[in-house]
């Protein structure tokens, strides 16, 4: 294998397609800490080209961390990093002063194929005067490997395709960068990037601002490219569509694990991982009940010190005390084991996300509907001829950004007046509404204290620290001090132990971690009551199994029945 441990740290690990070299982004051991916070420690990988790693892991595990320091603009506080000086990192905010107009962004990004173009047009004109000179015939053929590793030929071509396939064909190219907005000017570093085709491409949530039609552009693009591609992105199709091996950097008991496929495959392998950890869990927990009453039951099982006939005090003296040694140290290694077991034991399995049952809810109200709408305007936001939600149903609420799916949450939630129309919920339906930006009255209370106050006393309630939705540190902290992903895990959180009669979710999956989208979305299947979601999300949208509601331009354009199984 012409590659040491490639793409990862699980040693014996054989990617999913076969790189085209030896590694050109090589890590070794590298650490960060952010005050007494570790963020990560010993991570390593190589990355050679036609490779493309996806970084994936729980909020705060340190993708973009170990992005920037894999494109040099962060210094690990150990360990060390090789990267090829062709190394193009995704910034957040354009490189460029806010008079800089688009094409000449575009052509800054096109100057490394020029300059490499006009090197090969000059070695070939110093090879025309000297066909015998070993020095221009290397430098002729160095020019030329180069000039086909960027394709050099096709370059201006490929600048018009990004741009148009991002988006960007609709913006003057006189236009300064000052005054676009930020998705413009995030695809225009995006294109910028994909331009230039440097051999080493690091991109931190490429999918922001992007499009469908924008995606499945990128999409293509990035798995048509020569050089290597290591990324982080919430975007579980684009992980699926582009990936060859992902690199999960969630704590685990070897460190970060590497999983040589697309995402579809990480899932696949994630889940069997649980049920290992499940069946590991239940065998080590049989095992340290028998012990304990092993240790128990085979202390007492002979009772050495009741009186004895006095014919027996001769064999008892001599029997006796072997019996006694050999329970003596049954009962030793017994206890020895059983220490052993209960200080190495396997952690349970944390709970998976589920909706409880709730207890005020109606048994013969599941065949009526919740809500029923009709004939609804919300002046310039939404126009919605008719709507049933059913107390069962799932309805999906799909459509472009301005279409109105957060408008219709809010008219459904109790949060707006329509202009016109109606809106009638059951009688003594309740309904609960997970935002985008969640806002607490009361900035100073607790994760906790909220959410036992809202759950605590129902019976059947996992307790908030089952949910994996609030991390242990922010438990205490004041709601006020969180930032908007950890307020919205948290209000999720409070849903999930509520359980109204209808619930609403305006983007759910955002600031989830992947595991816990997947979570999330199951649990959305069993979920008591009717369930309403408005989502960007693709990989919920591919894998939506019911009713699914699509606006367009602020209107209703039709009710799909349920997706084909």
């Amino acid at each position: 294998m012409p590659w040491e441990n490639t793409t990862g740290v699980a040693a014996g690990t054989t990617p999913s397609t076969t790189p085209t070299g030896p590694p050109l982004l090589r890590a070794r051991d590298l650490a960060k800490t952010y005050g007494t916070h570790v963020v990560f420690d010993g991570v390593g990988l190589d990355v050679a080209p036609g490779q493309r790693l996806g970084l994936v892991g729980e909020n705060g595990t340190g993708k973009s961390t170990l992005l920037r320091m894999l494109a040099g603009e962060e210094e690990p506080d150990a360990g060390r990093v090789w990267r090829p000086d062709d190394t193009g990192f995704l910034y957040q905010e354009l490189p460029h002063a806010p008079e800089t107009p688009l094409a000449a962004v575009v052509d800054e990004a096109l100057e490394p194929a020029r300059r490499v173009e006009r090197r090969l047009t000059a070695s070939a004109a110093a090879l025309d005067g000297a066909s015998e000179d070993a020095g221009a015939l290397r430098e002729y053929s160095e020019a030329l490997a180069e000039a086909e590793l960027l394709e050099v030929w096709d370059a201006e071509r490929r600048a018009e395709l990004v741009v148009t396939g991002l988006g960007l064909d609709g913006i003057g190219p006189e236009r300064p960068v000052g005054r676009m907005s930020g998705g413009q000017r995030g695809r225009l570093g995006l294109a910028a990037l994909l331009i230039r085709r440097p051999r080493a491409l690091l991109l931190d949530e490429p999918t922001n601002h992007l499009d469908d039609q924008a995606l499945e552009f990128l999409e293509g693009y990035l798995r048509g490219l020569s050089g290597l591609v290591v990324l982080a992105s919430h975007d579980r199709v684009f992980l699926d569509a582009v990936c060859t091996g992902l690199l999960d950097l969630d704590p685990a008991v070897d460190g970060p694990t590497y999983y040589g496929g697309a995402y579809s495959f990480y899932l696949r392998e994630k889940r069997l991982e649980r049920e290992r950890w499940e069946q590991r869990h239940q065998r080590e927990q049989d095992t340290i009940r028998g012990l304990r009453e092993s240790v128990r039951t085979t202390a007492r099982q002979v009772a050495h010190n009741a009186p004895r006939r006095d014919n027996d005090k001769m064999g008892y003296d001599f029997l006796g005390s072997r019996v006694d040694k050999q329970v003596s140290r049954r009962v030793r290694n017994a206890r020895a084991r059983l220490e052993e077991l209960e200080r190495d034991q396997v952690r349970k399995p944390p709970r998976r996300l589920e909706f409880t049952a709730s207890l005020t809810r109606d048994p013969g109200a599941a065949d009526g509907q919740a809500i029923t709408l009709r004939e609804l305007v919300v002046p310039g936001r939404l126009r919605l001829g008719h709507l049933d939600v059913p107390s069962d149903g799932r309805l999906l609420v799909t459509g472009p950004n301005g279409a109105g799916k957060s408008t219709l949450l809010y008219a459904l939630g109790h949060r707006l007046r329509p202009a016109s129309g109606q809106v009638l919920w059951r009688r003594g339906v309740s309904v609960a509404l997970l935002e985008q930006d969640v806002v607490f009255t009361d900035p100073e209370r607790t994760p906790r204290s909220l959410y036992e106050a809202l759950n605590g006393a129902r019976p059947g309630v996992p307790r908030l620290t089952e949910l994996g939705l609030v991390a242990p540190r922010d438990l205490d902290r004041p709601v006020g001090n969180l930032s908007v992903g950890q307020r919205r895990r948290l209000a999720l959180a409070m849903l999930v132990g509520h359980a109204p009669d209808v619930l609403l979710l305006d983007e759910p999956t955002n600031h989830l971690s992947l595991a816990l989208a997947e979570e999330l979305e199951e649990a959305l299947g069993t979920a008591p009551g009717a369930v309403v979601v408005a989502s960007h999300d693709r990989w919920l949208r591919r894998n939506w199994a019911w009713s699914e509601l699509r606006l367009a331009d602020g209107e209703d354009v039709g009710r799909s029945g349920p997706a084909p199984s």
